[in-house]
């Protein structure tokens, strides 16, 4: 297999909701797993840049893209999801995390699911809110706004809240980006339940085995920088790395080389 080509297929997860998933490339496989309103799609440019030493694999959330959905949305089932993939690519895999979906990623080691090693960039805790504070508002009200199918609405208060400016949400209200983060808006509680509250889960990391490399971007806010190392502190076998000049919007092709560095070790 030339490294461009992709094949795709589905994964059964426990509950039988199937999986959408494409690999890349051969070699050792690795599974990325996208962050809020990701698909595989979202990862394709890093999996091209990995599958020149790895098989990589990119797949879309459940709710999300060509994956299903059926019941009610629980993490445990997100980690199913996860596991079920993680077993087509031969049993285990090393996996690394966009934003909640390497807490995603987190929360499957610390469950057991044969991750041998994990990367995750920027996992967005916040070191100021502690483990029995409420979720914020802005959490109330997208449900509120789902709840009653307004999803577009919901999609703006999300990015808003992510800090993007009037002007460039302006810009992107009717575009085929926006057409495409519309349809897989209704997921977004779904990573605030990944999430939890937001606070640094000291105690689950600490039952994270394998080794954990966690990334942040030298131009992110302090906060996030500052969560990333608390969370390399946490973990058994955790290291903190800086990207210098990358924000929460990190360029793969100065990510992968970083990815390829820890990932061949």
């Amino acid at each position: 297999m030339d490294n461009m080509s992709r094949t795709l297929a589905k994964a059964r997860s426990g509950d039988g909701t199937l999986i959408a998933y494409e690999q890349w490339g051969d070699g050792p496989p690795v599974v990325l797993v996208g962050g809020p309103l990701g698909t595989a799609a979202t990862d394709a440019p890093l999996a091209a840049l990995l599958s020149a030493r790895f098989r990589v694999v990119t797949y879309d959330r459940r709710g999300r893209g060509a994956s299903g959905e059926s019941g009610t949305y629980r993490v445990e089932r997100e980690i199913d999801d996860l596991a079920a993939v993680i077993e087509e690519t031969g049993g285990s895999a090393s996996v690394h995390g966009m934003s909640s979906g390497g807490v995603l990623a987190l929360r499957a080691a610390a469950a057991g699911v044969p991750v041998t090693q994990l990367s995750v960039y920027e996992p967005p805790f916040h070191p100021a809110v502690r483990p029995a504070q409420r979720p914020p508002e802005q959490v109330r009200r997208m449900r509120l706004l789902l709840a009653a199918g307004r999803r577009a609405d919901a999609l703006a208060l999300f990015l808003t809240d992510a800090g993007t400016p009037p002007e460039t949400l302006a810009r992107m209200r009717g575009s085929a980006l926006w057409e495409v983060l519309e349809s897989v808006a209704h997921t977004l509680p779904y990573d605030h339940e990944v999430m939890g509250n937001g606070s640094v889960p000291t105690g689950l990391l600490g039952r994270v085995a394998t080794r954990v490399m966690v990334v942040d971007g030298g131009a992110s806010p302090p906060w996030t920088r500052d969560a990333a190392r608390l969370v390399a502190r946490a973990l058994p076998r955790g290291r903190h790395r800086t990207l210098t000049g990358q924000t929460h919007e990190v360029a793969p092709h100065v990510l992968a080389p970083l990815l390829v560095d820890f990932l061949s070790a």
